[in-house]
């Protein structure tokens, strides 16, 4: 049995201590971050370290961005794709040796894309589509057991959100975003491992703006995903999200999610 966690910490040097907590308490095996926020050398790699999370692959720029796999199996890093065209630190790919033997673990954070869904006017929409055709692309060469995880800033089904009519034109939830990342899932036939353990329209949310949580509003959508390749899916046992650490003292404005699988 192997655990995988998936955060968008929103800042690691600022929320290490959150990282620790979440860490010691859920113990996962391997741990995706994404939006670090740092170059590789001011990732706090010796505190995640000491927790035995030896193994690390940062992927980071200066104050934006990045993605980080760290983990206490062995694992070789394999890809760094630029799939953004632009250089951003946004992808880090690794496979796994030991228990996890064979296992490919691909981080991602895609874009936002902004504020406008429109191309034409606000260019990171249009950077945001070509970013997932990118990904689109390369998927459709997998050959192997892969674990696709991190921030998709999409919320693709009704229930995803916390109110799909109101937000149908509004980015992450928009039916253009929808059946975009619905080709991406195709290109491999993915499975969605968030709503295989908590079948739609349950309640599955990953995020809540900073301006909407604290009112309890339950404002939430869900734009962290794990999927997973058809035949590796059967192998997974659970699925969960920690909503426990969006109500800690300055919170990452997302939660983690974490799988199980049975290799």
């Amino acid at each position: 049995m192997i655990s995988i966690a998936s955060w968008n910490i929103n800042s690691v040097r600022l929320r290490i201590d959150q990282v620790v907590r979440f860490a010691e308490a859920e113990r996962p095996d391997v741990l995706c971050l994404q939006e670090i926020k740092c170059q590789e050398h001011q990732f706090p790699a010796q505190a995640l370290a000491d927790l035995g999370y030896v193994h690390q692959a940062i992927h980071g720029q200066k104050g934006y961005h990045g993605v980080a796999t760290v983990s206490k199996v062995p694992f070789t890093e394999i890809s760094r794709h630029d799939w953004q065209d632009n250089g951003e630190a946004r992808h880090v790919g690794v496979e796994l040796h030991g228990a996890g033997a064979g296992l490919v673990i691909e981080n991602v954070y895609i874009p936002a894309g902004g504020d406008v869904a429109d191309r034409e006017v606000n260019p990171k929409f249009g950077q945001k589509l070509d970013f997932l055709a990118r990904m689109t692309r390369w998927a459709e060469a997998i050959d192997r057991p892969t674990l696709l995880v991190g921030d998709f800033n999409v919320a693709p089904l009704e229930c995803d959100v916390y109110d799909h009519k109101a937000l149908l034109k509004v980015v992450s939830h928009t039916p253009l975003e929808v059946e975009t990342l619905g080709l991406l899932q195709g290109a491999h036939e993915w499975v969605d491992i968030g709503r295989a353990f908590i079948p739609a329209p349950d309640r599955n949310y990953s995020w809540w703006s900073y301006r909407s949580y604290w009112r309890q509003k339950d404002q939430g959508r869900r734009l962290d995903h794990i999927w997973a390749s058809p035949d590796l899916a059967k192998q997974a046992t659970g699925y969960r999200f920690v909503e426990e650490t969006r109500k800690w003292e300055q919170p990452s404005d997302h939660v983690p999610i974490v799988t199980e699988l049975d290799l």
